[in-house]
């Protein structure tokens, strides 16, 4: 259930949500996600309160505790969500359920990443900044439990106010400034960027491209 807490605590601040709100939104008390966050009190969300915060943040129940999804056949579902992540200036998250999903070998998929799949999830690129690594109309597999302490060098989705952009990171000497940068030369990077302002959705593991 930790695990849990912190994700949890991860998807309101990155939201730059309270806990007050969150509380208010499952209909319980101002103070009970609070407690549910830091003192562990409830030990586990209540299955409409874990169904409600699941629909609103745009993730699958698992994340926040729910049974795990059936692995059918050797293969594990992973979601494919309704929104895109801009290789340009910023593509506006309207929505972030799924509306599909991609089944992978258990076996291949432990050997790609040590994530449980709770944290994984398919998105959309648009746009072409990240050219020629990845191209407009990719699907790329974010990894969401890789974040924070983790960042390291790599290419990842970012939040930004309202939008999405998938861009490579760059840590600076010491750690604490990052370079946010594109790949195709024609777009612009930023420099000693302070890595505690950047809301970091999770790291590009895969993509997958028609051809």
């Amino acid at each position: 259930m930790e695990q849990v807490r912190e994700e949890l605590d991860r998807l309101i601040q990155q939201r730059r949500l309270g806990y007050s709100s969150i509380s208010r939104l499952i209909g319980r008390n101002s103070s009970y996600i609070q407690q549910f966050i830091k003192r562990g009190s409830p030990r586990r969300l209540d299955d409409n309160d874990r169904r409600t915060l699941a629909s609103f943040f745009g993730v699958d129940e698992q994340v926040l505790g729910g049974p795990p999804l059936p692995v059918r056949d050797g293969l594990v579902e992973i979601p494919v969500l309704d929104v895109d992540a801009s290789a340009g200036f910023g593509a506006i998250a309207e929505s972030e359920t799924a509306h599909t999903r991609f089944g992978f070998d258990e076996r291949w998929l432990k050997r790609l990443t040590p994530a449980k799949s709770p944290s994984l999830s398919i998105i959309h690129v648009l746009g072409d900044s990240m050219e020629p690594t990845l191209s407009d109309g990719d699907e790329v597999m974010v990894d969401a439990s890789d974040h924070g302490s983790r960042l390291r060098d790599g290419i990842y989705v970012l939040r930004a106010d309202d939008a999405l952009v998938v861009k490579r990171v760059t840590l600076k000497p010491g750690g604490r400034k990052i370079t946010i940068s594109s790949d195709n030369p024609a777009y612009p990077s930023w420099d000693d960027v302070d890595r505690s302002g950047i809301q970091v959705v999770g790291r590009v593991i895969w993509f997958g491209r028609a051809i």
